[in-house]
């Protein structure tokens, strides 16, 4: 049921992602640069109330130390792809075999101020399973309810000065974790595409 579900959301959903004006999404690239392609995988928890897991990344890290993330990096040129790059890069942060992954599809594409191109990957994963969270980039994983994070009531809009230009961006507070950014948005859009299938 939670497999069908998502999976029609992805054919069937609204087409494109759809973010705040002026957020990362609308960067001009200037001088010919090109965007950096990365993927994340977005686990859903194969259980009656659903979650995703999403990791806290350690403070030691040089790019987005501490934020909340989903698992996920740059795609290498042995990857066969994003869906492959995504199954590697969980497999390596939080010890998830790509075996254990039912890989759904392929979300809205999600483009950073930073410079990348950003594919999420939607999987259902079994719950409760005993994550290893690499030392060197994840401080912890947790998991947080499928349906709080969907729920529109629950997304902020916010925005900062960044390079001399305002940024809008959401953000979602869950505890005390702040999930924004990158990640937010792409839980946005999903929650998006599953109202509108």
């Amino acid at each position: 049921m939670l497999a069908q579900r998502l999976a029609h959301a992805l054919e069937h959903g609204e087409t494109g992602a759809v973010l705040l004006t002026a957020d990362s999404h609308d960067l001009d690239l200037r001088g010919g640069e090109t965007l950096l392609p990365a993927a994340v995988l977005v686990p859903v928890t194969d259980r009656a109330s659903p979650g995703l897991i999403l990791t806290q990344r350690t403070d030691t890290l040089r790019r987005h130390a501490g934020q909340i993330a989903f698992p996920g990096g740059r795609i290498d040129a042995t990857d066969a792809g994003p869906i492959e790059a995504a199954l590697r890069e969980a497999h390596e942060e939080i010890g998830l075999p790509s075996e254990r992954v039912q890989v759904i599809g392929i979300a809205d594409r999600y483009r950073t101020g930073t410079g990348f191109a950003v594919t999420p990957v939607i999987g259902i994963v079994p719950p409760d399973f005993p994550y290893v969270p690499s030392a060197a980039e994840v401080a912890g994983v947790f998991e947080v309810p499928l349906d709080f994070l969907l729920d529109e009531a629950n997304h902020v809009e916010a925005a900062v000065e960044w390079q001399g230009r305002e940024r809008h961006y959401y953000e979602i507070t869950w505890g005390d974790r702040r999930i924004w950014g990158a990640t937010a948005a792409m839980i946005v859009n999903l929650a998006r595409r599953l109202r509108w299938a």
